[in-house]
């Protein structure tokens, strides 16, 4: 029985690992948008042959892919670009190389600005990470190695975070005689509540991947070379499902952080009502009754 059990647990790991080759071979043949600080392509999973996921890799990785004025114009263009693609359905953000997701704001390259200038780019990265808290469509972040200050706060404004076993996360603004400017004191305690935010933020220390899975202040820890799988199987699930019902929940789950129990609960049923009007519900309670998968249009 234990030979049995071993030899099926083989066979399900060779599978694995070859459904994994296959997918990696799969994302080599992707066309890649390349911007000067950016790179964007249109992927799609182990569960839709369709390109339905918008992938975001920053791209200065001689910097840690840290944040300049010009990176978070093109990000910001890049977003509204796939707003007004609606074959998308997820957006996630990785950064380029193994080192760092993103180490925040470039030092070097803003260290000379004044006080005018630095408050422009305080208010610009505040209304990009906005811009994605608040896209209709989900965002998940894939954490690979550091994800330092800015990087850390970019994160926050996503959905959901997927995090390698090498990543390294911090809010260390402190030590540099800074402190969250792109929403890490607003987003931090509504994630960990405001005592872990608090230590976190004002000791400016790092933390491993397992610390901050323990935390909840990401979702899930795989081994770095499963980071980009796990993350395109969540977002392939996530963009199989109904785009209106998907996109209502996701607001009112920022919402639930905003209003009261009664107003949500409004709320709910506002949404619920919209859900009934679509023909998405329809494929939905066919596809069931089917048992096949259904084919959503996302109206």
């Amino acid at each position: 029985m234990t030979a049995t059990i071993r030899s099926r647990t083989l066979l399900t790991s060779k599978l694995t690992q070859s459904l994994l080759r296959i997918f990696e071979l799969h994302r080599s043949l992707v066309n890649v948008l390349e911007l000067k600080n950016l790179k964007y392509s249109k992927e799609g999973s182990f569960l839709s042959p369709e390109e339905n996921i918008g992938v975001i890799k920053l791209n200065r990785p001689q910097t840690l892919n840290a944040f300049n004025r010009e990176t978070l114009k093109e990000l910001d263009s890049l977003l509204e670009e796939i707003r007004r693609d609606d074959q998308i359905k997820v957006v996630v953000i990785i950064g380029e190389g193994e080192k760092a997701f993103s180490t925040g704001l470039d030092l070097k390259e803003t260290s000379t600005l004044d006080e005018a200038a630095a408050k422009s780019l305080i208010e610009l990265g505040q209304s990009i990470f906005r811009k994605i808290e608040n896209f209709e469509k989900p965002v998940i972040a894939a954490i690979n190695g550091y994800a330092l200050g800015g990087g850390l706060e970019l994160a926050l404004a996503c959905d959901i975070r997927i995090a390698s076993e090498n990543a390294k996360i911090g809010s260390t603004e402190v030590k540099l005689g800074l402190l969250p400017g792109w929403g890490g004191t607003q987003r931090l305690p509504k994630i960990l509540g405001k005592g872990r935010a608090s230590e976190l933020i004002l000791t400016g220390g790092m933390i491993d991947a397992k610390e901050a899975e323990r935390i909840g202040l990401v979702n899930k820890v795989v081994p770095h070379d499963e980071l980009s799988t796990t993350v395109s199987w969540t977002a392939g699930t996530i963009a199989s499902n109904a785009p209106v019902a998907v996109r209502e929940a996701k607001r009112l789950v920022k919402a639930s952080f905003e209003v009261d129990i009664a107003e949500g609960n409004k709320l709910e049923a506002e949404a619920i009502v919209k859900c009934l009007r679509t023909e998405d519900l329809k494929e939905g309670m066919k596809a069931l009754f089917e048992k096949r998968s259904p084919q959503f249009k996302g109206r």
